[in-house]
């Protein structure tokens, strides 16, 4: 048995009543909105302003109702109706973001996962903490500039998509960064980066077993950055600032890859032992996190980030990856998340995956 996260409270709501799945209308609301309706869940969009038009043009993947609020700010006055429409919200990056981490885990609505988690990603000191004491290999942090002794980049608190990050061939280049808010300093890593989507479950007994439930891999992705990339990012830097061009790390796109099979097994060890940590500090992630590395050429596999929700890089895989088509034929993590609330439901346990 898994460990229960949600309290009677706000399990309240949902009594005897069918969830109605819930996300702001960004980032991967279309997956969202399309796998609760395959299986066969009311669904709303929380919007600010005006419900978005662009969902006319993707029937199959458009919200049942929208709620709107004048703001993203405003969000939390609409618990109350939220609670009334038995409303289970779906986090990712776009909500946690416009919202932040302790106006999203004090709102008072039943979330799908463990709202604790949050503050452990937003909090980039505390996640490396997490990672670190799970045996993950990850590129060394510099406290101060004064440490500096090769390029690294410098990167803000949150789920920011990039925005703001800055690289640094050398120490000295960190005179042109002025910070705007928390930040750290990491290696620069050379490689290929890597951005898997894992999904945990406390629900199952079977599969690639984990803490009390099992551990799934459903697609990996490459990123698309707006005005710099891979091969060139340490040599074009200068040139960039020369011609006037600050170069960013915003993401603009994703790209689907596979890792050699032989790696595999690698990436599921540091995965299984970040959740069995996990459950030992805040009792545990549940549903789907992307752990975001670089491998080298020895075949190293650092990670520098996790992102303890879904993550927009599984939009390319609407219909199933190389990897979740080995779980179910055209399983998209959206439909992923939609499922194993109908499992709770259909067992019991609600308890255990809604905070």
């Amino acid at each position: 048995m898994g460990i229960p996260l949600s309290s009677n409270a706000r399990l309240s709501s949902l009594e005897g009543r069918a969830p109605a799945i819930t996300t702001l209308c960004s980032h991967s609301s279309l997956q969202i909105f399309h796998g609760a309706r395959k299986e066969g869940f009311r669904t709303i969009g929380l919007a600010a302003g005006t419900p978005p038009r662009f969902y006319d043009a993707f029937p199959l993947a458009r919200p049942d109702r929208f709620v709107t609020v004048p703001k993203m700010a405003d969000l939390p006055s609409v618990a109350d109706h939220l609670r009334s429409e038995a409303a289970v919200i779906v986090p990712h990056g776009s909500f946690v973001e416009y919202m932040g981490a302790d106006a999203f885990s004090a709102w008072d609505v039943p979330v799908y996962g463990n709202r604790k988690v949050i503050s452990w990603e937003a909090d980039r000191k505390k996640s490396r903490e997490w990672l670190e004491s799970a045996g993950a290999t990850m590129p060394r942090r510099y406290d101060h500039a004064s440490e500096v002794d090769g390029p690294v980049i410098v990167k803000y608190y949150g789920a920011k998509g990039g925005k703001g990050f800055f690289l640094a061939k050398n120490r000295e280049a960190l005179d042109d960064f002025h910070p705007t808010g928390p930040y750290v300093i990491q290696e620069y890593v050379l490689g290929t980066r890597y951005y898997m989507h894992f999904f945990y479950t406390p629900l199952s007994d079977r599969g690639y077993r984990v803490g009390h439930g099992s551990l799934e891999l459903l697609g990996m992705d490459r990123r698309d950055e707006a005005n710099i990339d891979e091969l060139y990012k340490l040599g074009a830097h200068e040139e960039l600032v020369r011609a006037g061009i600050r170069p960013t790390f915003v993401v603009t796109g994703n790209v689907p890859v596979v890792l050699r099979e032989s790696l595999l097994p690698r990436a599921f060890e540091v995965a299984a032992h970040i959740v069995e940590r996990s459950i030992e500090l805040f009792g545990g992630m549940v549903g789907p996190f992307c752990l975001e590395g670089i491998m080298t050429e020895e075949l190293e596999f650092k990670v520098f980030e996790i992102s303890t929700r879904i993550v927009a890089g599984t939009n390319l895989f609407i219909s199933g990856s190389p990897y979740s088509d080995f779980v179910e034929p055209n399983l998209s993590t959206g439909r992923r998340i939609a499922q194993e609330i109908r499992r709770a439901l259909d067992t019991g346990r609600l308890a255990e995956i809604i905070s």
